[in-house]
C-alpha cells in the first residue's frame, strides 16, 4: 500500500523528503503500520470505516489541516457524501484556538477558559457519531480537562468501553499525523535539499522553515 503520508504529502522516490524520511525507516513504517491498523480493513465492531473516517475530517479541520482533511474527506464520501459534508459543517462551529483546560495548585495561572463543543445537528450525524465528535474536541482543544465522566458520555451514546479506547487512539494517532505532515510540508516548501539531510543542517533548516510559516 503506498504510504499514505508520503501521499498526502506528495513526497516523491529520490527527492530530498524522500531522502529524509528514510533516515527514519523504522517510524516510517510504524506510522504508516498504525494508519493501516486504524483506518485499512479494520474490524467494524466497536467503531465503523465511517466513524473512523468522520473523526479523521473532523479532527484534521480543527487543525485546519486541510491536505489531511481532503484525504479523509475523501474517504468519507466515498461511502456517505451527506455525511462527509454533514461532518464538515460539525467542524465550522467547533472553531477554536486552543489548547484550554484548568490546572490546580501551583499551576493555576496557567488555566485557560476556552468552549465546550456540541454538535447543533445531532439529527443527521446521530447520537454515537455527535459523542465521538464531541469528545474529539475535548482531546483537541481541552486534553488536560478530559475526566471520566467524559468517556461515560460516550458509553452512553452507544460506545463499548472497546470502542471508547480505539476512538481515543485515533484521535491520538490524527495529531501525530498532522504534525508530520505540516512539518515535511512546511519543508518541502522551503525547498530543504538532500545536502540539509546532515543532522545539523537538517535542525537549522527546521527552525527556519518554521519560523517562517509563524511570520
Amino acid at each position: 500500500m503506498t504510504d499514505v503520508v508520503d501521499s498526502i504529502v506528495g513526497v516523491r522516490p529520490g527527492d530530498a523528503l524522500d531522502a529524509l524520511r528514510a533516515r527514519r525507516p523504522e517510524a516510517r513504517r510504524n506510522a504508516q503500520a498504525a494508519y493501516e491498523a486504524l483506518f485499512v480493513g479494520v474490524d467494524e465492531t466497536h467503531a465503523s470505516l465511517a466513524e473512523r473516517r468522520a473523526v479523521g475530517l473532523f479532527v484534521a479541520l480543527l487543525h485546519r489541516q486541510s491536505a489531511v482533511a481532503e484525504h479523509y474527506g475523501d474517504l468519507l464520501s466515498e461511502q456517505d457524501e451527506e455525511l462527509a459534508e454533514a461532518v464538515a459543517g460539525a467542524s465550522d462551529d467547533g472553531e477554536a484556538e486552543g489548547p484550554y483546560g484548568g490546572f490546580d495548585g501551583p499551576l493555576a495561572d496557567e488555566s485557560v477558559e476556552g468552549p465546550t463543543y456540541r454538535v447543533a445537528d445531532r439529527a443527521a450525524m446521530g447520537e454515537r457519531l455527535s459523542a465521538a465528535l464531541e469528545h474529539a474536541h475535548l482531546l483537541t482543544f481541552h486534553p488536560r480537562d478530559a475526566k471520566r465522566e467524559h468517556l461515560q458520555a460516550l458509553l452512553d451514546a452507544g460506545w463499548t468501553t472497546t470502542g471508547a479506547v480505539t476512538l481515543s487512539q485515533l484521535i491520538a494517532f490524527l495529531a501525530f499525523q498532522i504534525r508530520l505532515v505540516h512539518g515535511l510540508a512546511v519543508l518541502g516548501r522551503r525547498g530543504v535539499s538532500v545536502s540539509d539531510i546532515d543532522a545539523d543542517r537538517l535542525a537549522a533548516a527546521t527552525a527556519a522553515a518554521q519560523e517562517g510559516e509563524e511570520a
